[in-house]
């Protein structure tokens, strides 16, 4: 079932870094929010906390050029190297 939500970017360089993060990888923008959400709710908990301390200490780029995927592996928490350490 699908279902729809309106998301009201108050940041414009995060919409347009999505906008261009979408464009580059040929991929409409709901699944990049959607893909997103999806490895934020599957993080732990420890993972989740990094992410969210990332993103308010530094700030994901703004170029589209990081996604969560990158975050978690820039912070080792990736889903591949956290599966390799358990």
């Amino acid at each position: 079932m699908s279902r729809r939500m309106t998301i009201v970017f108050d940041d414009e360089e995060l919409y347009t870094a999505l906008k261009v993060a979408a464009a580059k990888s040929h991929r409409p923008a709901k699944d990049l929010v959607a893909e997103a959400l999806t490895l934020l709710f599957e993080a732990t908990g420890e993972e989740q906390h990094a992410i969210m301390m990332r993103s308010q200490t530094k700030g994901l780029s703004r170029d589209g050029g990081a996604g969560v995927e990158q975050v978690l592996r820039e912070l080792g928490l990736a889903r591949d190297e956290a599966a390799a350490r358990r």
